[in-house]
């Protein structure tokens, strides 16, 4: 086995990633084993071979409801699979269980994501100054940045007060 194998269960690097074949998606074994771990008791441990078969089927798994989203979405007319085309694709595959959970882990992301570009949006707000102003500033700082090290010196940790 080469060093991309012993990092992912399946052929391939770079996570779970559908391109035209198959053979080239893998799911990060740390991420399989990690779930494993926290859904085992204390002292137990899976072997290799069904760790394996755990990852190939969720692999399966994953495939098979990016395939079933993915043809939903084209025959929407749609480019962009959205998450509505997931939860349409697991209640077609019969997963009608595990929709609220998606749903309600859906609607804790985009709350999630609201608030990160909000806190964003305070904290550059939240400076009391014009983007103008800042910029001028940042300038100031470049240029002292630029004599300093033409003169030899060392950075320091120079800001406005």
């Amino acid at each position: 086995m080469d060093s991309d194998e012993d990092d992912r269960v399946g052929a391939g690097a770079g996570g779970l990633s559908v391109g035209g074949d198959t053979d080239d998606v893998s799911l990060p074994k740390a991420t399989i084993n990690k779930v494993l771990q926290e859904l085992l008791p204390p002292g137990y441990s899976v072997a290799k071979d069904a760790k394996d078969l755990i990852a190939d089927c969720c692999k399966e798994f994953v495939l098979s409801i990016a395939s079933e989203a993915n043809e939903i979405c084209e025959k929407d007319s749609k480019k962009t699979l959205a998450p509505d085309h997931v939860i349409k694709a697991l209640e077609a595959l019969g997963f009608e269980d595990m929709v609220q959970h998606v749903s309600d882990q859906l609607k804790e992301t985009k709350l999630l994501a609201k608030d990160e570009r909000q806190q964003k949006a305070k904290r550059a707000k939240g400076s009391g100054m014009s983007a103008e102003e800042a910029e001028r500033i940042q300038e100031e700082l470049f240029a002292a940045s630029r004599a300093r090290l033409a003169a030899g010196q060392a950075p320091s940790s120079v800001g406005p007060a």
